[in-house]
């Protein structure tokens, strides 16, 4: 029979990884009682997502209501995810999809490659779209 030797734990082998800071993104265009249903769906959907992950702290839930995702610089709340990315107290932005982040095609790249610049990855999840 083999001889077993039990190596004790010690302190340094208590390794805990650094939870990923996650913040969702959501947006609809119109007040109308269906798009508030929408946000309200999104919105619970990506609380409930990002707080099962044991991996995951909740950075935060940013969004904007009634306003077109035409024209980033209309859209408070995505440019307070950007800052608060830029300030390092978020690292990994979720989304619904590429239209409820931007409808605008160079703003769209133009944030998308911002967040890169921060090491930040986004996920689009309807396109099933990650960048890193």
């Amino acid at each position: 029979m083999k001889k077993v030797t039990k190596i004790a734990e010690t302190a340094s082998s208590k390794v805990k990884l650094k939870k990923i800071r996650v913040a969702a993104y959501c947006r609809v265009s119109t007040d109308s009682d269906a798009q508030l249903e929408s946000l309200d769906a999104q919105k619970t959907h990506y609380g409930n997502y990002i707080t099962s992950r044991d991996d995951w702290e909740f950075a935060g839930l940013y969004y904007d209501e009634g306003i077109t995702g035409t024209k980033k610089d209309k859209r408070p709340e995505l440019l307070r995810l950007i800052d608060d990315c830029k300030a390092g107290k978020v690292d990994f932005v979720i989304t619904k999809s590429i239209s409820r982040f931007s409808r605008n095609t160079t703003d769209c790249l133009e944030l998308v490659r911002k967040l890169l610049a921060l090491h930040i990855p986004i996920y689009f999840e309807k396109e099933y779209i990650k960048n890193r």
